[in-house]
């Protein structure tokens, strides 16, 4: 099971390293992805209208853990949806709210623990994380409240890195043979990128399931012929990751019936 023994230490490892990343690229970088009107997926920036993972947005209620920039939940709002950024680094979202300033976009933004939103229990249609809580936030924390924060038969979104590129990663770069043992899987902390968190695939089945989710679709994403090794994400090639899937996306539904609390004060 993934565990951290002190998720607020955790937790201001990740803020002082996503401070640091706003000044290097993500506050440079956010006009441009604020201008998207195409949502896309990771890395190789998947079309969603190839993917087709999140289906028609317009009029949801949506809550995106982990915003960042909040560039996602702007794409959501240009689809019509109603979303709601999540964020525990005050310069990302410093950056976000610039953005609203200089597009017209507008949506609340919260900051907070993503495992902590305080939000209403059952007030959205729709949860999502792209490199969010997804990747930086212990599993066994974030998932339940992704589950609080749900309507039943609400949905929940996120992109990850692959468990297999975890386990072939080396050295900030990715082998082509296994480096690290699956099991025991959890909580890694890497001296230059932060705390974050991957579980084998069981382990996720095991902890969506816990908390009143079923599967709907697991999307190993294929890099594409004519992709490129990215600047920022140069750990994984492309010619590695059309070969493995380098990433993937998780759906899943929140079953009728499936109570949940209010947060704890």
């Amino acid at each position: 099971m993934a565990s951290s023994a002190d998720p607020n230490a955790d937790a201001a490892k990740n803020v002082a390293l996503w401070t640091r990343a706003n000044a290097e690229y993500t506050n440079e970088n956010a006009t441009t992805n604020w201008a998207l009107d195409e949502i896309s997926w990771g890395i190789w920036a998947i079309d969603e209208s190839e993917l087709n993972v999140l289906g028609d947005v317009n009029g949801l209620d949506v809550v995106e853990l982990g915003c960042g920039t909040a560039y996602f939940s702007a794409w959501l709002a240009k689809l019509g949806a109603r979303p709601t950024g999540v964020d525990i680094t005050p310069a990302q979202l410093e950056t976000a709210r610039r953005m609203m300033v200089e597009t017209g976009i507008e949506f609340p933004l919260v900051e907070a623990d993503a495992a902590e939103t305080g939000l209403p229990s059952e007030s959205a249609d729709l949860v999502v994380s792209e490199y969010g809580a997804s990747i930086w936030v212990d599993p066994y924390r974030w998932i339940p409240e992704a589950a609080r924060l749900l309507r039943p038969g609400g949905r929940l979104v996120f992109l990850r890195n692959s468990t297999l590129v975890i386990l072939c990663g080396e050295d900030y770069s990715t082998s082509e043979t296994l480096q690290r043992p699956q099991f025991g899987m959890g909580r890694f902390e890497f001296p230059e990128s932060g705390v974050e968190f991957h579980l084998a695939h069981g382990e996720w089945i095991n902890v969506l399931r816990a908390n009143g989710f079923e599967i709907e679709r697991l999307i190993e994403i294929q890099a594409p012929a004519d992709a490129v090794t990215h600047e920022h994400y140069s750990y994984v090639t492309a010619d590695w990751a059309r070969k493995w899937p380098a990433e993937e996306i998780w759906a899943a539904k929140k079953q009728a019936g499936v109570g949940s609390t209010e947060p704890s004060n």
